[in-house]
């Protein structure tokens, strides 16, 4: 038995209404097998700068820094996207999270449960097996380089930048996950024309001899996006740069048939962060449409990451796979087949993981 305290932050759109199913199925796990949850909750992104003026204020940071782990929703905001001129903007809050709790790993299973063969417009025959884990470097590249305007505001320039030790640390994540896998490690690069891409190529190339049972590949991030769909299952653990892991991570959510259904972890040093990759969908905000599972499933990432619940972390997991396997769908990843007794909501479909659990 154990206690522990998880700060809450649901931020914008549909990520108010994920999170909420995600903390239910934490309690369920904390009643069902005897430990002690605390909870806080924090402002972040756009319903931050609304009540703040920041999209990450101090009080949310501190309240990070101060829990075992924070189950997070999604930033963002359409009146942003249509406003270039934004100086404020609530993605601002989510990479100054990263930088400050040191996240500079992200890691992203790519996992198809069987059950959704048929939601993806990829051929479940090329899909069937597929076991994907994404590092994706979190606190370099062109995000958080130097950036701005000059001839009179006519050009722009992003500098992507990275050191031999931002490079390192994730590598050397990525190798030791690829050793409890199936021990094959894809580094993702662009080492025919950026100077970045040498750097993490050659950083990489340096390491590996300090995992001799671990079979290193190398390929050019057009090559992978390519490949991701021609052959998803000859992938195993994939590190690569925080732009084209953006990239490509969301390219893979077609494998496992929604962006619905992907859960992330971003871990660091410190309090680690879980969070689904779908963002915060304000065309279906407040609709209780919004597909939870990759809430619960960040939910079954942070038990077994942040707190060693490896039982419970599966039970979660286990339970996600009964509510699939007994035909309960979301509207993203239900197809002509599907009934529509079957097509829940929001609630509905957390409600059916509890029952499971």
């Amino acid at each position: 038995m154990a206690t522990k305290h998880i700060l809450i932050v649901p931020g914008d759109g549909i990520g108010q209404e994920v999170t909420a199913e995600g903390k239910k199925i934490l309690d369920r796990i904390a009643a069902k097998f005897g430990h002690t949850f605390t909870y806080d909750d924090a402002l972040v992104g756009h319903a931050a700068i609304e009540a703040t003026g920041d999209p990450l204020p101090a009080v949310t940071l501190e309240k990070m820094h101060k829990a075992d782990a924070v189950l997070f929703g999604a930033v963002g905001h359409p009146k942003y996207d249509n406003d270039p001129s934004a100086k404020v903007r609530p993605e601002q809050g989510l990479l100054k999270m990263r930088k400050e709790l040191g996240l500079y790993a992200n890691l992203r299973p790519i996992k198809l449960f069987d059950e959704l063969l048929e939601a993806s417009s990829i051929k479940p025959e090329i899909l069937r097996g597929a076991d994907i884990l994404f590092f994706r470097e979190l606190t370099g590249d062109i995000y958080f380089g130097e950036k701005g305007r000059k001839n009179n505001g006519d050009t722009a320039f992003d500098i992507a930048e990275y050191s031999r030790f931002e490079v390192e640390r994730i590598a050397r994540k990525a190798f030791e996950a690829a050793r409890t896998r199936r021990k094959k490690l894809c580094s993702v690069d662009k080492a025919n024309v950026i100077e970045t891409s040498r750097l993490w190529r050659e950083v990489i190339q340096k390491i590996a001899p300090e995992y001799p049972d671990v079979e290193v590949e190398h390929q050019f991030v057009d090559a992978t996006a390519m490949l991701l769909i021609k052959d998803p299952k000859r992938f195993d653990v994939v590190v690569t740069a925080n732009l084209f892991g953006d990239i490509l991570t969301d390219e893979a959510s077609q494998i496992a048939g929604s962006m619905g259904m992907l859960a992330s972890a971003s871990i660091g040093d410190g309090t680690c962060v879980y969070e689904p990759i779908h963002g915060s969908a304000h065309d279906i905000t407040g609709k209780g449409v919004a597909n939870p599972l990759a809430s619960i499933l960040s939910a079954a990432l942070l038990l077994d990451i942040s707190f060693g619940m490896k039982a419970e972390s599966e039970a979660v997991i286990e339970a996600v796979d009964k509510v699939l396997k007994a035909g309960f769908r979301t509207g993203d990843i239900a197809d002509a087949k599907t009934p529509k007794d079957k097509i829940l909501g929001t609630a509905a479909m957390g409600d059916q993981v509890l029952a499971q659990l």
